[in-house]
């Protein structure tokens, strides 16, 4: 038998191992090929609700599947969080995080089962819900001003109200005590809608709460602004200073929401997926939406998810050490 020539055999085994090859590419099917799920840390029905569910319908329109909000509320996000972190890193489970998930958890709760930057690939930021202090309309209180000179005569007299020990508020409230100097004890409550009854009826002096929550009470006359701590004034209450207006210069403090997946995304995946956020997130529509929702568009990409969270961290544990806030 004649021995095949070296370069006839070279391109044979070429040939084979193309026709080889190719059927096993072929099979491999393109990402995403089936439903992705978004974890929403929250109930359904709120502002995040409302906001995961906008992304989903945006999202699935660029990826050409359905996204499917799955609402895990409970712990101040940390079981939805947990469960994305554990996810496969495939692309088909991501969670639509807060800065509580990012930067108050880790800041309060030593034993968490995720690390805020190990445990995710960042997509991208998607908006900023800013927070608000109110008072009483038959408190006395017209103004962070008046709150000061009142809170340092009588020292003894003022609490304030939130939603709930180790919340964004709860730390929006302590950094405003920090910044004016005055005194206020911090009276938690589960829930906006309790706060703000109690802040209603008397029981505490003021409170901070999310804007989202309290603009329906100020538009009814049932609460007071005083001040946002968004570092500009809100579309929503134009005639509203910021707390830097009113004296404190650069203080600011909100709540934020980011697109996150787990940790080991492959690349082309990300890459898809943080164009999609790209496309959805600065859409007119989406972006009017937002408005509409009192939350603030502020798209950003996923390394601004992480300097964001890498300068905030240690912000928030310096808040928690010297106010003691602690995980309850």
């Amino acid at each position: 038998m004649t021995a095949m020539p070296p370069k006839l055999y070279l391109a044979c085994a070429a040939l084979t191992a193309a026709f080889t090859v190719a059927p096993a590419a072929a099979q491999a099917p393109a990402w995403p090929d089936r439903p992705i799920r978004l974890v929403v840390p929250f109930a359904a029905g709120g502002a995040t609700d409302v906001l995961g569910r906008l992304l989903a319908v945006g999202l699935g329109e660029k990826l050409g599947q359905a996204v499917v909000v799955e609402n895990k509320p409970g712990a101040s996000t940390v079981i939805g969080a947990t469960q994305v972190a554990k996810a496969a890193p495939d692309g088909y489970t991501l969670l639509l995080a807060a800065s509580t998930t990012l930067t108050l958890n880790p800041a309060i709760r030593h034993n968490l089962a995720y690390d805020p930057i190990k445990s995710f690939t960042p997509l991208g930021l998607v908006a900023d819900m800013s927070l608000v202090l109110v008072a009483s309309p038959d408190s006395p209180v017209n103004s962070l001003k008046d709150l000061v000179t009142q809170a340092k005569a009588n020292p003894d007299k003022f609490s304030y109200g939130s939603f709930g020990t180790g919340s964004s508020v709860h730390f929006g409230g302590e950094m405003l005590k920090s910044a004016t100097g005055i005194h206020m004890v911090h009276v938690p409550f589960n829930g906006s809608a309790p706060s703000l009854t109690a802040l209603a009826g008397g029981q505490v002096q003021v409170a901070v709460d999310t804007v989202v929550a309290s603009l329906p009470l100020i538009k009814g006359g049932k609460i007071r602004p005083l001040a946002v701590l968004s570092p500009q004034r809100l579309p929503a209450l134009p005639q509203v200073p910021t707390v830097a207006e009113s004296g404190y210069p650069g203080f600011q403090m909100g709540t934020w929401f980011a697109l996150l997946a787990p940790a080991g995304l492959p690349a082309p995946v990300q890459q898809k997926l943080e164009k999609a956020l790209a496309d959805v997130a600065n859409a007119p529509a989406t972006r009017t939406r937002m408005a509409e929702l009192a939350l603030t568009p502020a798209y950003g990409n996923g390394a601004a998810v992480r300097a964001r969270v890498e300068k905030e961290l240690p912000e928030m544990r310096a808040v928690a050490a010297r106010a003691g806030i602690r995980a309850e």
